[in-house]
């Protein structure tokens, strides 16, 4: 973690006043944490939230998940960040984008009906071993989960998700 400051301090460096500071807060769509009753916000958090390009080549991110709100959360929170977000409602339709495109990043659902995350991790792996993956889950205990740890490393982001946590997974 890196240093910790204020609304103040933020709105100051940003050349925002502290009215859009909250605005920003209010919608998730900054990256902040609370200490006490106060905000606070990591400066390495906020680097990567204003330089989304240090991710690297990942401008193509693939979103599988059943809840169509969830796609469209993402698309939200990233596409004005310049990202491309694509979304899949089901693993088959999810492996076929990942046959046809190359992506900077996934996120996947564990928990969705006919094909779990675990499975569909295992073949997205058999197709590309390298493509970072985060998985998306409400059950961080579950079987499905400890079927998904066999398939090597991979993120986790717990449900559910606010602009913020989105805009924070893809810049870490």
């Amino acid at each position: 973690m890196g240093k910790l400051i204020t609304v103040e301090e933020l709105a100051q460096r940003l050349r925002l006043t502290k009215r859009t500071i909250y605005r920003l807060l209010s919608k998730g769509d900054i990256p902040a944490i609370k200490v006490g009753h106060k905000w606070r916000f990591d400066e390495e958090v906020i680097n990567a939230w204003l330089h989304p390009e240090i991710r690297g080549d990942g401008k193509r991110i693939l979103v599988i998940d059943d809840d169509p709100i969830i796609g469209i959360l993402f698309k939200e929170a990233l596409e004005k960040r310049g990202y491309t977000v694509v979304t899949a409602d089901n693993g088959a339709e999810g492996l076929e984008y990942v046959n046809r495109l190359s992506f900077g990043l996934i996120f996947l659902d564990l928990k969705m009906p006919k094909m779990d995350g675990a499975e569909i991790l295992r073949r997205i792996r058999n197709v590309n071993r390298q493509i970072p993956v985060t998985i998306m889950t409400g059950y961080p205990d579950s079987d499905i989960m400890n079927r998904a740890l066999q398939q090597g490393h991979f993120s986790v982001i717990k449900k559910p998700l606010s602009p913020a946590d989105i805009v924070a997974a893809v810049n870490c």
